[in-house]
């Protein structure tokens, strides 16, 4: 059987244009156009490559989670749980600042206004934003039986704090606020760490 003929595109570098596209415009505002236009293909390209539109999507957000927003897994590795939420909040300032990225996080602005043909992404973005707070409560649980958090502290509930921050910040960075007010921000919600 004869090999098909190679891609005459670098996948990767398409894939990255694909995520600053979705990352600055949301599922649903970004068009197959500009996509192919950005990833300097056609539309025939894309679908051999990377399946339908959802699909693209997917894999763009993979690569999302696996390398400007693996801060989060980082942070879950700190030793104390303060260290954690501090990480995760400068992780994300950083994040949504960096000036080689979009503004905001792509899984709080992906797909926050959705068609119904949007819906299964906006579903997948708010699991991974339950898997990412369910991940943190853990590890403030285990805080707690290794005695760095108090025995009075709600690990449900700092997590969702912190996560809400996480968020908040994004969007807030996506408004135009800048590094220094974000890092404010994030002082100012570190001083509600139960001691």
């Amino acid at each position: 059987m004869p090999a098909g003929r190679p891609r005459a595109f670098d996948v990767d570098k398409a894939l990255d244009s694909a995520l600053e596209l979705f990352w600055t415009h949301g599922y649903e505002g970004t068009s197959l156009a500009m996509l192919t236009e950005a990833m300097g293909i056609n539309v025939p390209s894309l679908y051999a490559a990377f399946g339908n539109k959802e699909t693209l999507f997917r894999k763009a957000l993979e690569r999302y989670l696996a390398t400007p927003a693996s801060y989060m897994a980082g942070a879950l590795r700190e030793p104390t749980a303060r260290a954690v939420a501090e990480k995760v909040l400068s992780g994300s300032i950083e994040l949504v600042t960096h000036p080689n990225n979009p503004g905001g996080c792509l899984l709080v602005q992906g797909a926050m206004a959705a068609s119904p043909q949007g819906t299964p992404i906006r579903h997948t973005l708010s699991q991974i934003r339950t898997a990412g707070e369910v991940a943190m409560r853990q590890r403030f649980e285990r805080a707690k039986k290794e005695g760095d958090l108090p025995a009075s502290a709600d690990a449900a509930k700092l997590a969702r704090f912190i996560m809400t921050m996480n968020c908040g910040l994004a969007v807030q960075a996506a408004g135009g606020a800048s590094r220094a007010q974000l890092k404010e921000v994030a002082k100012i919600a570190m001083l509600s760490w139960p001691s």
